[in-house]
């Protein structure tokens, strides 16, 4: 049987989506599920040419898989995933991605792909972050960083998920800033707002913690 499979997005860059993806697939390793993550695209490397991000989902992951599945674009600049494919002089073309994606789904039981920034991020020239989704054409998981201007955010995001033919499943609430403001009120409007069910609110980690995150997380109903 084919592995239930989920497009991880957010509503901003740096808003915990790895974090959230780790959390997720602790939670899956939890429920007794073979899980594992993906991050196609990647920017940013040290000096042995690793992403942290990569590893990061490596090691949450309860299935093994080579780097090249995991991973099949990977940029050393930590810069626009589009801009830094262009200076190394290369292109971030789908087919690879949808393969990988594939080959994941039939030897897990859950696999999560995470996308790069928001929701349409350029990927080149003509292609986004959101092409990439349709063209891989699994279900959507959003995390809502949550700080101020998060409803708009995350209400453009839906819409722009909803626009391509895509069904939101799922999106869970990071609590990226500690200092927000009336964050109970912010997160009941989203939850009466946003057309999908909330996986959890995840209190702010400022160790980012993923195994703790995965205490206030469930997964989305699985699809395989």
């Amino acid at each position: 049987m084919t592995a239930s499979a989920f497009f991880l997005t957010g509503t901003d860059t740096e808003i915990g989506k790895t974090f959230i993806t780790c959390a997720l697939l602790d939670r899956a390793r939890r429920d007794g599920l073979r899980a594992a993550g993906l991050k196609p695209v990647a920017a940013g490397t040290d000096e042995q040419g690793r992403n942290d991000d990569v590893e990061r989902i490596k090691a949450a992951s309860s299935v093994v898989l080579p780097d090249p599945i995991i991973n099949p674009y990977c940029f050393a600049a930590a810069i626009a995933p589009h801009i830094a494919a262009a200076e190394e002089g290369r292109s971030i073309d789908f087919p690879p991605i949808v393969a990988a994606t594939e080959t994941a789904r039939r030897q897990a039981d859950l696999v999560i792909v995470e996308g790069v920034g928001g929701f349409c991020v350029p990927l080149g020239v003509h292609r986004s972050s959101a092409d990439l989704a349709v063209e891989l054409g699994l279900p959507v998981i959003m995390v809502v960083g949550m700080r101020l201007g998060c409803i708009n955010h995350a209400l453009l995001t839906a819409e722009a998920i909803a626009a391509r033919g895509l069904k939101l499943v799922g999106w869970v609430a990071n609590r990226v800033d500690p200092a927000m403001s009336r964050f109970d009120e912010n997160l009941a409007c989203l939850k009466e707002m946003l057309p999908a069910p909330c996986l959890g609110s995840v209190p702010y980690l400022a160790g980012g913690d993923a195994i703790a995150a995965a205490d206030a997380l469930k997964l989305p109903e699985l699809l395989g």
